[in-house]
């Protein structure tokens, strides 16, 4: 049926607050995530992941790494790797070292001496990182782990400890990688530093993500390091939006999502099947016919109208011409029809009525006075949109339909400017 009685949906159900143990404390203890977003219990107690633009190097066209960074932000993505469209338009910068970085060092001797500010206690004296790391190392019984790639991490540690985030797949993700990055993360805590986290670039992301997350969660316990309970883990490596589902489904511990080639390149969906056809010329409403019944237009000009329910989800969108004198309103009874089957129809007494557009450019008037949203307004009404989706709408697979209906007066001029348009076939 055309109507379909899925928007009377419950809201969706708050999120439980995190676990607590018998002392009133949450409960942060080694464990591996059960967290399955989709068809099984959820860990209300890990953080939403966040996600990251990565697609500078693989953008198309002159500005498309510029337009990819500007309308991911928009979509919601939280930071970009784009310094420049981070410089140019407020947008949070995120990123990290490359491969070639670790692989460029070979020995510990290449950071002999390298220092960090000691910011704990107030001193801030010179304190050299190699004999601290050294100590720990020996501590813990890590004297395997790669020694280029510690002297790389020592190295970005004294440019970076702040916002120290390393590539730890380079040579061994867990027997090496990881460790060297705890290490080091450990020496820089010592000093009053707290170190970002880590980035996962192959492998099984959801394997090596949890085990990751339980060694960080067993130092937290060990060195009494709080820190290590709040480490980012950031998973890259052709993300798209089935790898998405699928960790979901497979349980994972990343916190951070790096979404390049998939996301500026657009791999899914290239062209935007859509096109812009004239419904009105001079004041005159103009009709496109078709024996394909989507690509018959609704001809004249037309104001389009979001109408929400009693549960606060909208339930359709309606189209009405604009000279029509009986708009849509709150509380009113309107009848909505189907475009084109006179059939399906449904009559809505809104809740709640908004216009959809604003005009910012009138033909022969040209631009119309008034302020354009900016970035962070845009980011924040896309957001608002989402969240006032019904959740079938936004099911990854077997979606509902979100209708677009048409008012009666709209329908009926409609089908007679069709009947007018239409030739008379004469048959001998």
């Amino acid at each position: 049926q055309f109507w379909e009685e899925t928007a009377g949906a419950s809201p969706p159900r708050a999120v439980l607050p995190p676990r607590t143990s018998s002392t009133g404390a949450s409960a942060k203890t080694p464990r591996k995530s059960i967290q399955l977003a989709e068809g099984g219990p959820a860990d209300f107690t890990r953080r939403k992941p966040k996600c990251v633009e990565f697609g500078l190097r693989r953008a198309q066209g002159p500005d498309g790494g510029f337009s990819a960074s500007k309308y991911s932000h928009i979509g919601g993505f939280h930071a970009t790797s784009n310094v420049m469209a981070g410089k140019l338009l407020n947008i949070p910068i995120a990123g990290t070292h490359a491969h070639s970085f670790v692989q460029s060092y070979t020995s510990l001797a290449l950071v002999e001496g390298v220092k960090v500010k000691r910011v704990k206690g107030g001193t801030e004296e010179m304190v050299e990182l190699i004999p601290l790391v050294m100590k720990y190392r020996e501590e813990l019984g890590w004297q395997e782990t790669n020694e280029g790639e510690l002297a790389a991490f020592v190295g970005y540690a004294s440019s970076f400890p702040n916002m120290f985030l390393c590539l730890i797949d380079t040579y061994d993700t867990l027997q090496s990688g990881l460790r060297n990055f705890i290490l080091v993360s450990l020496v820089l805590n010592d000093l009053g530093y707290e170190p970002r986290g880590i980035r996962l670039d192959s492998g099984d992301l959801s394997y090596l993500s949890l085990e990751c997350e339980y060694v960080f969660h067993e130092m937290a316990d060990r060195f009494d390091r709080p820190c290590f309970y709040d480490m980012d883990i950031v998973a890259s490596n052709d993300i798209n939006e089935g790898v998405l589902h699928s960790l979901n489904k497979q349980g994972h511990g990343i916190t951070m999502f790096g979404i390049g080639t998939n996301l500026v390149t657009c791999q899914s969906q290239p062209a935007l099947g859509c096109v812009y056809k004239l419904v009105e010329i001079d004041g005159e409403p103009r009709i496109k016919l078709s024996n394909d019944i989507e690509k018959v237009l609704i001809p004249g000009r037309k104001v389009a109208y979001r109408l929400f329910g009693e549960a606060g989800w909208p339930l359709l969108d309606l189209l009405v011409h604009s000279n029509e004198a009986d708009q849509p309103t709150e509380g009113q009874r309107t009848l909505c029809l189907h475009p084109f089957m006179e059939q399906k129809r449904v009559a809505v007494v809104p809740k709640r009525v908004v216009r959809l557009h604003n005009l910012v450019f009138d033909g022969k008037n040209g631009v119309v006075p008034g302020q354009l949203s900016s970035l962070g307004e845009t980011r924040q009404f896309v957001n608002d949109q989402i969240n006032h989706t019904r959740p079938d709408l936004l099911r990854y697979v077997n979606s509902g339909e979100y209708k677009v209906s048409v008012s009666e007066k709209t329908f009926r001029f409609l089908h007679q400017l069709w009947q007018t348009e239409t030739p008379v076939r004469e048959l001998r």
